[in-house]
């Protein structure tokens, strides 16, 4: 029986983790030739066009405020809200323009599916068109969701001295608060499920916003932005770690679609969540350097810098916690690679936990207390699941077996479906994310791919799965899982959730949708024939030339 357990939670496994096969070195190559740097410039500014035309969109179709819409009335812009199809076909064109700059780009970063390219952009090249194509959705009216007005609406009441953890908006604001009115219906009883560092950030950005919602929005933007450097900055240095080329980590990480069009257009706090967390991984995996993996004969004891840098990693990750709970399991990971340094045994792995938790439980005391917020954010953590969530594996399953049921005249079972599929998933992930702990503790996986798998486990198997939530697996997996098992789905889901998603996430008729998705479809067929020679369309050769 013991033997079955060992098996069970992976400690009798081989040497070999069978998803150790996601990861390969990947080896350095030339810059670009002459050609292709003409090409990648025309891809810029495909890209940049693509964010421009999407941009100017928004004024008509973003998800623009109820409130305080600066544009409402003003002579030549405020037409655009009065066209609404033809602006969700302008949308759709730049959606479209920039996902197809994004797969060209590729092929300068990852190489095409058959393998790597044999010249590869530097770093600049690849910062400086990320700063190209983000630039005009700093400035954009938020795109693809509504969260930043529940931001400035919970922040408010925190800054009122209430507690956004037990009121929400229509409660704590009245409805008549221009910044509830902007809150959509669904959201305007829901206490916040936001950590308490987020939201003391939050009453900061009212006290000096007040209710001024465009200031508001900007200034919650600024500190995605903020979020968004910290990825850029810890991205590649983690990717170095793992034996991934940081450009590669970079296209498929920073430079996503799903980041530009949900983490900065739509200013999701999910961009400060894993900038902080993949900050503090790379001082925690700093601390590390030098264990086993790289240095065999290495003390098994960490000196007095490398513990400052594992506090402060420890420190950084609980922070990011603080914004949204799932970052923890970040520091989870981290204690098993601790345990593996100190010699792989359950004394070590016990120290680990009592090190570790301590860091974190003062944290989240000191980050409480001084908000003065509590702990009542753990209580409010289910409040998204009021929304079915398509891409939820358990809801799906539940709501596909509740309509069978509804078709062979069973009657609507589904919410007692969901009941069963939702906890046995929970259990599913939860067994998952204990194999990729003991995978890392073993040393069978680094701990940077084992953290990614455990995420995307989380995420696929909860009860509700927003498109950015996968952010949450594939921006750490981008600098470790480089076989196309991985990548190809990867791109795969970026690009058909890019495309599919509303610039506004609802309010269209079908109508609306299908000829402004055929007016998208012509324009593209258009222009990628009359630019078949000269972007990378197809295949470049094993030359580049």
């Amino acid at each position: 029986m013991l033997r079955l357990g060992r098996r069970v939670i992976g400690l009798d496994s081989a040497a070999a983790h069978y998803v150790a096969a996601l990861h390969s070195t990947e080896q350095e190559v030339p810059g670009l030739d002459r050609r292709e740097v003409l090409q990648f410039r025309r891809i810029q500014l495909l890209g940049a066009t693509g964010t421009v035309v999407m941009a100017v969109s928004a004024l008509g179709v973003g998800a623009q405020p109820v409130h305080q819409n600066p544009v409402s009335g003003v002579p030549v812009f405020g037409l655009f809200a009065r066209l609404p199809t033809s602006m969700l076909a302008m949308c759709m064109i730049g959606v479209v323009a920039v996902v197809a700059a994004w797969l060209l780009m590729g092929r300068f970063a990852i190489g095409s599916v058959g393998g790597a390219p044999s010249h590869r952009i530097t770093r600049s090249q690849l910062d400086r068109t990320l700063l190209l194509w983000v630039t005009p959705l700093i400035v954009a009216p938020p795109m693809f969701s509504n969260d930043v007005y529940s931001y400035l609406a919970q922040s408010e009441i925190t800054r009122r001295g209430m507690d956004p953890y037990v009121v929400g908006p229509a409660t704590g604001l009245g409805l008549s608060n221009v910044l509830t009115n902007n809150v959509p219906n669904i959201w305007r009883e829901t206490p916040a499920p936001y950590g308490p560092l987020f939201l003391w950030i939050g009453r900061g950005i009212a006290e000096i916003t007040g209710d001024n919602i465009i200031f508001g929005v900007w200034s919650h933007r600024l500190l995605e932005l903020g979020g968004m450097a910290l990825i850029v900055w810890a991205l590649p240095r983690l990717a170095r770690r793992c034996g991934v080329a940081p450009v590669s980590a970079l296209w498929l990480g920073a430079a996503n679609p799903l980041v530009l069009f949900h983490l900065v257009a739509g200013a999701h706090n999910d961009t400060l969540m894993l900038g902080l967390m993949l900050f503090g991984l790379e001082f925690c995996l700093r601390a590390l350097a030098g264990g086993p993996e790289a240095e065999p004969g290495a003390p098994p004891g960490l000196d007095g810098r490398a513990w400052a840098l594992m506090v402060l990693g420890a420190v950084l990750i609980t922070l990011a916690a603080l914004v949204k709970l799932p970052a923890i399991v970040a520091l989870a990971f981290v204690g098993m690679a601790l345990a593996r340094r100190r010699g792989s045994t359950f004394g070590s792995l016990v120290v680990a936990a009592a090190v570790l938790g301590v860091i974190a439980g003062a944290t989240m005391l000191l980050i409480s207390w001084s908000s003065g917020l509590g702990f009542g954010w753990i209580y409010t953590l289910s409040t998204n699941t009021a929304v079915n969530s398509w891409m939820s594996l358990p809801t799906a399953l539940g709501i596909a077996t509740g309509f069978g049921g509804v078709l062979l005249g069973l009657g609507d079972h589904t919410n007692a479906l969901l009941s069963i599929t939702r906890p046995i998933a929970q259990v599913v992930a939860a067994y998952i994310s204990l194999r990729m702990l003991v995978a890392t503790w073993t040393g069978r996986l680094h701990l940077i791919g084992a953290l990614g798998l455990s995420l995307g486990a989380i995420v696929l198997l909860s009860a509700v799965v927003q498109p950015w939530y996968l952010l949450w697996a594939i921006v750490p997996l981008a600098a470790w899982a480089t076989t196309p098992a991985f990548r190809v789905p990867a791109v795969a889901f970026s690009v058909v959730v890019g495309v599919l998603q509303m610039p506004r996430g609802a309010d269209f008729a079908v109508v609306q949708i299908v000829e402004a998705a055929l007016a998208a479809v012509v324009v593209s067929a258009i222009f990628i024939a009359m630019t078949r020679n000269t972007l990378p369309w197809r295949n470049p050769s094993p030359e580049g030339s």
